[in-house]
């Protein structure tokens, strides 16, 4: 299956036109990001393309127990998963983006476990205490599956433990990929649950064709991104930071190296990444290529139930990568 994350969110109904144009192409799931002060209501947003689809699945992309209770987060899923028919996903993670915005700091590992499990409960109508006089239930609860999107060792061996899929965010060098499936069935073992029922998930930033030099910069910005919030998926793929100190870096590029204006001005601030650095963390060059690269990845995990073009930078409307892909991409791999 087919998702993406990004979308036309110019107009509360240009972003319903979209998802449904994504549909329309074969994409299996819409993922929407989620930021308070960035971007219009998430849950409203996906409410209205239920409204306007009939297949595609519909989720926050991605949502954390920072900037809501899981009381709000079960409470507004569940709405989208009536409206909807039964087409919404939650996917949660710790806010590393949304977050810094807002001020906060993000999720730990234990917050988010502990918000995942409480709002898996909630939505399957189980009487809950969360501190209130009595216990309490959602009145209108739905079962909506809650993923988590993850890319440290500790959180993916909680997401085995807790969540229903988990979304892989560790680009697509081999050594990572594996690790990752590994947490991810370890956390399950220890929980007693079944490693094969735990959904999988695979999102690699997906560089569009430009410049052999402004792709080169993008990849790293991008390796960078990763090193920023995970540096021990350059430890685990053999690849070494031989550059200005990151807080240094950081300081000069707002509000991430995944997430800055101007990813080809972030790059070049660390140029001093190795090629090996720039492709493990993400795909790029002709569709051909992408496709192999894509394909390599999956080979890598075993089973991928949906697979996640992250387009970098973000894709202006007019440039339809949502067909691009579907159509020069998807059919190769």
């Amino acid at each position: 299956m087919l998702g993406l994350n990004r979308w036309d969110t110019t107009t509360p109904d240009s972003l319903a036109a979209d998802i449904a144009h994504g549909e329309a192409l074969g994409y299996s799931h819409a993922l929407l990001g989620t930021n308070s002060l960035r971007l219009w209501d998430t849950y409203v947003l996906l409410a209205l393309a239920a409204r306007q689809t009939r297949s595609i699945r519909l989720a926050p992309f991605v949502d954390n127990p920072v900037m809501r209770h899981p009381a709000t987060l079960a409470g507004s899923i569940a709405t989208v998963d009536e409206l909807s028919a039964g087409r919404a996903d939650l996917v949660l993670g710790v806010g590393d983006t949304a977050v810094r915005w807002a001020g906060q700091p993000p999720a730990t590992v234990g917050q988010l476990e502990w918000a995942t499990a409480l709002t898996r409960r909630l939505l399957a109508g189980e009487p809950v205490d969360p501190g209130a006089a009595v216990p309490v239930r959602l009145e209108h609860a739905r079962p909506v599956p809650v993923w988590i999107a993850a890319g440290g060792p500790r959180t993916l061996r909680m997401a085995g433990r807790v969540a229903d899929g988990v979304y892989l965010r560790v680009g697509r060098a081999d050594a990572n990929l594996r690790a990752a499936v590994a947490a991810v069935h370890a956390g399950a073992e220890e929980a007693g649950r079944d490693p094969s029922s735990i959904s999988i998930g695979l999102v690699l930033h997906t560089i569009t064709p430009r410049t052999g030099r402004e792709t080169a910069a993008i990849a790293r910005s991008v390796a960078a991104g990763f090193y920023q919030y995970s540096p021990m998926l350059f430890d685990r793929a053999a690849l070494r930071w031989d550059g200005h100190p990151l807080r240094e870096l950081s300081q000069r590029v707002w509000p991430d190296f995944h997430h800055a204006p101007d990813l080809v001005a972030s790059g070049e601030l660390v140029s001093f990444l190795t090629d090996a650095a720039a492709e493990s963390f993400s795909v790029f060059g002709t569709p051909r290529d992408i496709a192999g690269q894509l394909r390599a990845a999956i080979d890598a995990v075993g089973r991928v139930d949906v697979v996640v073009p992250n387009p970098m930078p973000k894709p202006q409307p007019s440039d339809d990568f949502a067909r691009w892909f579907a159509e020069q991409v998807w059919p190769l791999v």
